[in-house]
């Protein structure tokens, strides 16, 4: 399934919203955004790393790991009123300006040309 971001927001609310408790406060969530992108770079550690699993540790989808970040994220920026559109059009913005010449192009120009 392909979703937009406020498509993603929007599931997210209307997971949250039947709740009483809501959404955390910006702190929790920031903690919470730290651990979960704490155990994707444990996973990718494993995978691509030099620290290779325990025995006894379960084997867990990198996918999966990215998803718990993007539902943790999603949070944060609903709990906010932020658009996760609008936040990334405004990143993006400011990275294809400052970033243009910083690296070194392929052949064919730049993508969209």
């Amino acid at each position: 399934m392909n979703y937009t971001t406020k498509d993603i927001q929007q599931r997210v609310d209307d997971y949250i919203s039947q709740f009483k408790e809501g959404y955390f406060s910006p702190l929790s969530l920031q903690a919470r955004l730290t651990e979960e992108v704490g155990e994707m770079a444990r996973e990718i550690n494993h995978r691509y790393g030099e620290k290779p699993k325990k025995g006894t540790e379960e084997d867990k989808a990198l996918e999966e790991e990215l998803g718990d970040v993007i539902f943790v994220l999603t949070c944060f920026a609903n709990s906010l009123d932020i658009d996760l559109s609008d936040a990334f059009e405004q990143s993006m913005s400011k990275i294809e300006t400052r970033d243009k010449d910083r690296w070194t192009r392929k052949e064919g120009g730049t993508k969209g040309e």
